[in-house]
């Protein structure tokens, strides 16, 4: 069996896992994720905690990515998941207001996101972004839509990074 597939999900308290034909849900106190589960693939509930089960060799590799996206459900609906970006420029400002994000990334307009559900996005600064929710598939898209906006350059650093990103800087063309 597959090496992530064999290990099983244990769920912390608060977190719940119902089974309705091949609709997975997981509800915990963040919120509520479903999942419909693959035709290959079985689900065990054994002593309080949960094994994804291949139907045959051929589908380990199935088997492993849905206890991973399971798993990656149980801590969405237990922890949450967050993004944290920076914007770097003279002039990059960012704020939140109600659901929409507002930039001034160095356009001749503003650039205005709607956060979709699910998502919140806070603004601790006026250049550090926080994206967070339940869903780490969404979170995860939402910062590269943003970051997409004006992603960093090369020559001076600017535009808009990941909190943990390392942008590899060139050097100037010489005369």
């Amino acid at each position: 069996m597959s090496r992530v597939a064999s290990s099983p999900i244990k769920l912390p308290s608060g977190v719940a896992i119902s089974i309705d034909g091949s609709q997975l849900n997981v509800k915990g106190p963040k919120g509520s994720l479903d999942l419909d589960l693959h035709p290959s693939v079985s689900f065990d509930e054994n002593d309080g905690e949960y094994l994804v089960k291949p139907d045959s060799d051929a589908n380990l590799a199935m088997a492993g990515t849905f206890r991973a996206l399971v798993n990656n459900m149980v801590t969405g609906v237990s922890e949450g998941f967050q993004k944290k970006l920076q914007l770097v420029g003279v002039g990059y400002r960012a704020q939140v207001q109600g659901d929409t994000l507002n930039l001034s990334l160095g356009f001749s307009h503003p650039v205005e996101y709607k956060a979709p559900e699910g998502v919140t996005i806070e603004t601790t600064s006026q250049t550090e972004i926080v994206v967070s929710g339940c869903d780490k598939q969404k979170v995860g898209q939402v910062a590269a839509e943003i970051r997409a906006y004006r992603p960093p350059e090369p020559y001076k650093g600017k535009g808009v990074r990941y909190a943990d990103e390392r942008v590899v800087r060139k050097e100037a063309k010489k005369a």
